[in-house]
């Protein structure tokens, strides 16, 4: 059974589109930052928790997995922090 964008939150998202997504992983980001600086570890984790959501949202809009995302974080521990991000910054 699927549900319509009325009644789920992630259809109301990916119908929505790429603007909707991005803002809302924006508030989310900056939302972690605060809870990160001045709230507890539970508050935290929530924050992080609807981080990861509605980053998930994006990337399933995008067509990517998240899979394909681990992948490029597997490839950039095959050298140091620095030299990898060193190596982004020339392309």
């Amino acid at each position: 059974m699927h549900s319509g964008a009325d009644v789920s939150y992630t259809k109301s998202l990916l119908d929505a589109g790429t603007i909707t997504i991005t803002k809302k992983l924006g508030e989310e980001a900056v939302e972690v930052i605060i809870a990160a600086n001045s709230q507890g570890t539970a508050e935290l984790k929530a924050e992080v928790a609807d981080l990861l959501f509605h980053t998930m949202v994006l990337l399933t809009h995008k067509g990517l997995s998240l899979a394909s995302v681990m992948r490029v974080l597997e490839e950039r521990t095959k050298r140091s922090g620095h030299e990898e991000k060193a190596s982004r910054a020339q392309k």
